[in-house]
């Protein structure tokens, strides 16, 4: 029988892993082995729609500039330019996260967006005569688009972990899957692509780097030689930002 591993709090510089507690079994205690668990940007669509022409924009969140930022431009066909219309802006956020020019149409942010907490907003827009305050048309719907950045890392949620393994396992036994989440846009660029790297239990145990499956890389380990492993998993989006799950103290 071998020692148990007493387990020290992991230093600062390894705080962003998942810890995984690995033991073997005896023959004797074998069940069923384990199994495999399966800002603003530039302009991209311009629509006209019952004489509204407006630009529609994918804003990056997580603006941070003094200055309000710049959305896009309503504009109604009827605007002949001598200041006679009104823009009316209305929906989600209006006044609050977002104002309009009066005059020109000109739409800007003045609260700091965030993807995480709202992906986008819909809005309308009316044009009035200023001389006769009446609408000159219905009102038409828009919606303003938050584009994701890399702001969050990936984190292990259900950490540390805890598994056994057969003694004489045979090599890409799996053992356990480990998952960390990201909170970004998974259908913006790499944001939220994680992958998964082992940093400490090698040569015994490997992480595939896409599924976060733990596996045996080692063969004929011998419970009566070694009982208890400790393996920390890594794991990165795509920007290099880490996951962070802390080690239990000692």
């Amino acid at each position: 029988m071998g020692d148990r591993l007493n387990l020290p709090a992991l230093p600062s510089t390894l705080l962003p892993v998942a810890l995984c507690i690995l033991t073997l079994l005896t023959h004797s205690l074998l069940g069923k082995p384990a199994e495999e668990d399966n800002a603003g940007s530039a302009a991209l669509l311009k629509r006209v729609k019952r004489g509204w022409v407006w630009n529609q924009f994918f804003v990056l969140e997580e603006y941070t500039g003094l200055e309000p930022l710049y959305i896009g431009k309503l504009h109604s066909d009827m605007d002949k330019g001598d200041g006679s219309i009104k823009y009316i802006l209305m929906g989600e956020g209006a006044g609050t996260t977002f104002t309009i020019d009066d005059s020109t149409g000109d739409i800007h942010a003045i609260q700091r967006l965030d993807r995480e907490v709202k992906a986008q907003y819909v809005l309308h827009a009316q044009a009035w005569n200023r001389l006769t305050n009446k609408p000159l048309e219905p009102t038409s719907e828009f919606i303003i688009k938050i584009q994701d950045i890399n702001d969050n890392e990936p984190k292990f949620l259900d950490g540390p972990y805890q598994a056994t393994v057969p003694e004489m396992s045979k090599i890409g036994t799996s053992v356990i899957q480990v998952t960390a989440t990201d909170a970004d846009d998974p259908t913006y660029g790499n944001s939220a692509r994680v992958v998964y790297s082992i940093l400490e239990g090698q040569p015994y145990f490997s992480v595939d780097a896409k599924t976060g499956v733990v596996r045996v890389s080692l063969a004929d380990m011998d419970r009566e030689t070694r009982e208890n492993y400790t393996v920390i998993i890594e794991a990165k989006d795509m920007g290099g930002q880490l996951a962070g799950s802390p080690a239990p103290p000692p």
